[in-house]
């Protein structure tokens, strides 16, 4: 669906930003589809998050549009730049001239980079979910003689604070659709294990149930049996237990006699 309005743009992102709970959800095509809106809001060469985690990059995510260039100017960002600077401080970074930053040596690796791609400007804004930094989203603006490709349905370029403020609004939505999805996935993997945990009690008690009756004892003198063969062979008490519920021969002496001491 094309939209033909600021307006329109921002609400079909944000309803992107809000989808991350299934479980094939893929970090970097979410970025990388949040980035696009943002290159079309913005008017921008391209754009790209960089995901941190404890100091470390994890993880980029970049705009369709110059792919290539957004993706370098990401990388190159080891020893200084705009998206670490807005992690940092968690702060937005107001939009830099390229050139200006260049000889007040400002960031000089990324500076030196964005030229040989024809950026004009840069701004970021913080990647954050309740006060923690999560990493930032970076915009790249052409040089005024160079604009970058028309979208298919263009709209005006905002102006430097508004600009900023749209890419603070996608960048806020991007951390809320990320913290949705690790909780996600966190309550996903507990039912999983609750689960896990259950079905395996589940089948001691089968298992107690089957040795009782062959070997002609009580449930807690089964159980005794279990625990103890489990303790000699160095198995999970959950593999013999389902060992006895199948009848399997590998453990066929726990079907005979009385249990010793636990």
């Amino acid at each position: 669906m094309h939209h033909s309005s600021r307006e329109g743009r921002l609400g079909a992102a944000l309803v992107e930003a809000a989808d991350t709970l299934f479980e094939a959800f893929d970090t970097v095509a979410y970025l990388r589809r949040l980035s696009d809106h943002c290159v079309a809001l913005l008017d921008a060469s391209a754009a790209g998050f960089m995901l941190i985690e404890g100091g470390e990059t994890v993880s980029f995510g970049v705009s369709s549009r110059q792919q290539e260039l957004a993706l370098d100017l990401l990388e190159v960002q080891h020893h200084g730049g705009p998206c670490l600077e807005s992690y940092g401080s968690g702060e937005p970074v107001p939009p830099v001239a390229i050139r200006a930053a260049h000889a007040s040596s400002r960031w000089p690796d990324f500076t030196e980079r964005a030229l040989r791609y024809d950026i004009g400007s840069t701004f970021a804004v913080p990647l954050r979910r309740n006060g923690t930094p999560l990493g930032a989203l970076n915009v790249f603006v052409p040089e005024p003689d160079r604009p970058s490709p028309p979208p298919a349905h263009p709209s005006p370029a905002p102006e430097d604070g508004t600009a900023l403020l749209l890419a603070q609004i996608l960048a806020d939505a991007a951390a809320l659709g990320l913290a949705n999805h690790r909780v996600f996935t966190q309550y996903r993997t507990l039912t999983s294990q609750l689960q896990e945990a259950l079905s395996s009690r589940v089948r001691i008690e089968q298992a107690k149930g089957v040795l009782a009756e062959r070997r002609r004892t009580g449930m807690d003198e089964a159980f005794i049996a279990l625990r103890r063969f489990a303790r000699s062979h160095r198995l999970p008490i959950d593999e013999v237990a389902t060992a006895v519920i199948t009848d399997s021969q590998d453990i066929a002496e726990l079907g005979r006699g009385h249990p010793g001491p636990a």
